[in-house]
């Protein structure tokens, strides 16, 4: 078995189901001496790993199911080649649209501040976004909330006075000249297991 934690989070891996079974009915009869219980909507069982994408397809169930740490939505994946197993991260996206929202809230508060103002402040929040989500497979996504930060800040700007309309094509270039174009910046995680634990 390998337990990852974090806090209170924990995920905890097995390779046989029954051990997985057994593991979680003694957990919620121990806690339960205590008057304690396990979260009911975060705590369940689902087959994960390298077998998952292909048990799944020979009992005709699709895609194996996913689960949320630490602000990344984990699920299953092949290589590019079709083969081998891969641990595919994205951010969660319920945390996106919520960050959204705070970036367009505080656009509207600052609409009349200026582009190179409004742009540097952009600049800083999508920097500090990548740094924690940028990692191996999320590339679709953080490109993706970099365009929707664009729109929020276009339709702020437009905001400020119905006669002037500033088109795409040149909000595009605005924003090219202060926001960093997404990037992976995270090794992935076995290359960062190596460095720490050497063989």
């Amino acid at each position: 078995m390998i337990v990852v934690r974090y806090a209170d989070d924990t995920i905890i891996g097995f390779e046989h189901p029954q051990d997985a079974e057994r593991f979680l009915a003694d957990l919620s009869a121990r806690l339960a001496e205590f008057g304690l219980g396990l979260h009911p909507e975060k705590t369940r069982l689902i087959e994960f790993g390298r077998n998952a994408i292909a048990n799944h397809r020979s009992r005709g169930l699709g895609k194996p199911k996913t689960f949320d740490f630490l602000g990344f939505t984990h699920y299953c994946a092949t290589r590019r080649s079709g083969s081998g197993f891969v641990l595919g991260r994205t951010p969660i996206r319920s945390r996106m649209q919520t960050k959204l929202r705070e970036i367009k809230k505080q656009l509207r508060a600052t609409r009349h501040d200026g582009i190179e103002a409004q742009g540097q402040w952009l600049a800083k929040v999508l920097r500090g976004w990548l740094a924690y989500y940028a990692v191996p497979m999320s590339a679709p996504a953080i490109t993706a909330f970099r365009h929707h930060l664009i729109e929020r800040w276009l339709r702020a700007v437009r905001r400020r006075g119905q006669k002037h309309r500033l088109p795409w094509r040149r909000m595009k270039l605005i924003a090219n000249r202060y926001l960093p174009y997404p990037r992976i910046l995270h090794p992935w995680p076995e290359q960062r297991f190596l460095v720490t634990h050497p063989r």
